[in-house]
């Protein structure tokens, strides 16, 4: 346990949540600058991927600090570089399913930390209708190469969206925006363009990242529900 933890768990609720506040300044700082920097899609490079990158890779710092067991932390931390590679693939066109895959390594990941209980398979029945129906048109547009890696990434992200709602607590909420944003990018890359596509799939992205990692610095009371 490194000198932050500890301060962490022995300080009252309000200064824990300042510390909290602190340890989360470089994610919010790196967030602004990529949305102040807004560097055009057209225009790949080395740069944008590492600008784009920077706040997860912030996440990945931040969950050090976190007091929950360290298969869970570690697991979430994982999933968060997973996520950083498939960020920096995205920024290439022509890498755009090696994206794919490492965004499904990083949702296996959230699934292995997020776990089966409590169970609750009833989530499963608004699930399933509007992953097949929302799919099933995303579909009817892609190329057919793309089928089958986009199809179990989509079989992933519904089980990852499963779990997280399963949880409870910030993981839920993560788990909604991250499925809400590669919704939004799914249809505006492959079925019909969407104005400020590329502005609500990153804020919702990042948001959705911040809520599972926040979800290491719940009480158990809270991770159960």
């Amino acid at each position: 346990m490194d000198a932050w933890e500890e301060g962490l768990s022995q300080k009252p609720c309000f200064s824990v949540q300042l510390h909290l506040c602190r340890g989360l300044s470089p994610f919010l700082l790196t967030c602004a600058i990529y949305f102040l920097l807004w560097i055009p899609e057209d225009q790949p490079s080395w740069i944008s991927a590492l600008v784009k990158c920077l706040p997860v890779l912030c996440l990945v710092v931040f969950l050090r600090a976190a007091r929950s067991d360290r298969g869970y932390r570690v697991l979430l931390q994982g999933a968060l570089l997973c996520s950083a590679v498939g960020d920096a693939c995205l920024i290439w066109p022509e890498a755009f399913l090696y994206g794919v895959t490492a965004f499904t390594v990083a949702h296996l990941l959230y699934l292995w930390a997020l776990g089966l209980t409590p169970l609750r398979p009833g989530l499963l029945l608004p699930i399933v209708p509007a992953f097949l129906l929302y799919n099933g048109l995303v579909l009817l547009h892609l190329p057919p190469g793309m089928v089958p890696m986009l199809v179990t990434y989509s079989l992933v992200l519904a089980s990852m969206l499963w779990r997280g709602l399963a949880r409870g607590g910030s993981a839920r909420w993560g788990a909604l925006l991250f499925t809400l944003s590669d919704s939004v990018l799914a249809w505006d890359a492959f079925v019909q363009s969407l104005p400020h596509a590329r502005l609500v799939v990153m804020t919702t992205y990042y948001a959705a990242q911040l809520l599972i990692a926040l979800s290491a610095f719940q009480s158990p009371r809270l991770k159960s529900r």
